[in-house]
């Protein structure tokens, strides 16, 4: 019996032929050439030398050839794929330097351009003009003194000398926390910072208490429910209104330039004996306005109202354990939202306290 012809080749595939398979090499290096990308690339990739490729179906055809005929068609479809691969490879060098320079040109950063391209941030105009007013202070030598912002009911009108009877403790001018019991409160002012200060230094005492109160105001152009004060507090042998009154003049031409007259008019204050409302000259006009609008700051009026000041009551001392035979002192409060309207011209109290970025611009970076 004699054995099979392997020298016939009874199989005809079409796609492994010469002449095929030269033009599906044609047709890749063809399609790698015209990618302009690497996005392109990648499709081109897929489509010629990828599983489903015309070249590789061709290599699963050659399978069907009888053992003689394989080899040549093998090398033939081999030296095919080979030379698209070849080419893919350079085609992606070069496209990938062409993406990695476009990339340099695109994001490249101009280091010689100006460094303040946007616009800056300002802070808050009540926090520098609180921190010059406590500046003008420090250079005096005396001390900030801070307290938290919810105080014990003894040391916000007990040790004060505002008696339990006293208006300010209804629910008209404070805010109490609940429950009622605990006898806490919402600061009204920044006086319990100088009573903590009395209760825990020993005197000579110079210290300066800027803030934020709460009180229950309506909201409108000229009352908040929450606002800013400073109060000063001095403790020492001899102290008396004539030092009050230098103080307070030196830090009024401080803050509002030189010139800048005081007058002090009698007033009455629980934790101050004796008390007064203190006055300043007006700033813009010099209180030479003959005419009741012919000054929009002092409204012809010559004078700008201030705040309360006075020697400290001996009844204070006493509460804060200070020894009212031997020391006197001297306090003072001021609003510092009030002064900073006046000093700028602002008209309506909300603009301080709205976070609109237009506002606060106006007054830059100041430190």
């Amino acid at each position: 019996m004699s054995g099979p012809n392997s020298e016939y080749d009874p199989v005809q595939v079409t796609p492994l032929e010469a002449v095929e398979v030269d033009r599906m090499r044609d047709d890749a290096l063809a399609a790698i050439d015209a990618a302009a990308d690497l996005a392109a690339l990648k499709q081109v990739r897929q489509a010629h030398a990828g599983d489903r490729s015309p070249l590789a179906l061709a290599n699963r055809e050659i399978g069907a050839l009888p053992p003689a005929a394989r080899k040549e068609a093998g090398l033939r479809v081999g030296q095919a794929r080979g030379a698209v691969g070849q080419a893919l490879a350079a085609r992606q060098e070069v496209l990938e330097a062409a993406a990695e320079e476009q990339m340099l040109v695109e994001e490249t950063v101009d280091v010689t351009l100006p460094w303040d391209r946007q616009a800056r941030g300002a802070r808050h105009p009540i926090t520098t003009f609180s921190e010059r007013i406590a500046d003008v202070f420090v250079a005096m030598g005396w001390e900030v003194a801070e307290g938290p912002l919810i105080e014990a009911e003894w040391l916000n009108f007990d040790a004060l000398n505002l008696g339990p009877d006293h208006p300010a403790r209804t629910m008209q001018d404070t805010f109490w926390t609940e429950p009622a019991e605990d006898h806490v409160v919402l600061r009204t002012h920044t006086s319990p910072v100088q009573a903590r200060t009395m209760l825990t230094r020993t005197p000579p005492i110079y210290v300066v208490c800027p803030g934020r109160v709460f009180r229950t105001d309506e909201y409108d152009a000229t009352h908040s429910p929450v606002f800013h004060q400073v109060e000063g507090l001095v403790i020492d042998e001899g102290i008396t209104m004539a030092h009050l009154r230098g103080s307070l003049d030196h830090m009024l031409q401080a803050l509002f330039g030189p010139g800048i007259t005081t007058r002090f008019r009698p007033s009455y204050f629980p934790f101050t004996e004796p008390s007064a409302e203190m006055d300043m000259v007006c700033f813009v006009c010099r209180g030479a306005a003959p005419a009741v609008d012919s000054c929009r700051t002092c409204r012809g009026e010559g004078w700008i109202e201030l705040g309360g000041c006075g020697v400290v009551n001996p009844r204070v001392l006493t509460a804060c354990g200070v020894d009212a035979e031997r020391y006197t002192g001297f306090a003072f409060g001021f609003g510092i939202d009030r002064m900073l309207m006046f000093r700028h011209g602002i008209e309506d109290l909300r603009d301080l306290f709205e976070g609109d970025v237009r506002f606060t611009t106006a007054f830059g970076q100041e430190i």
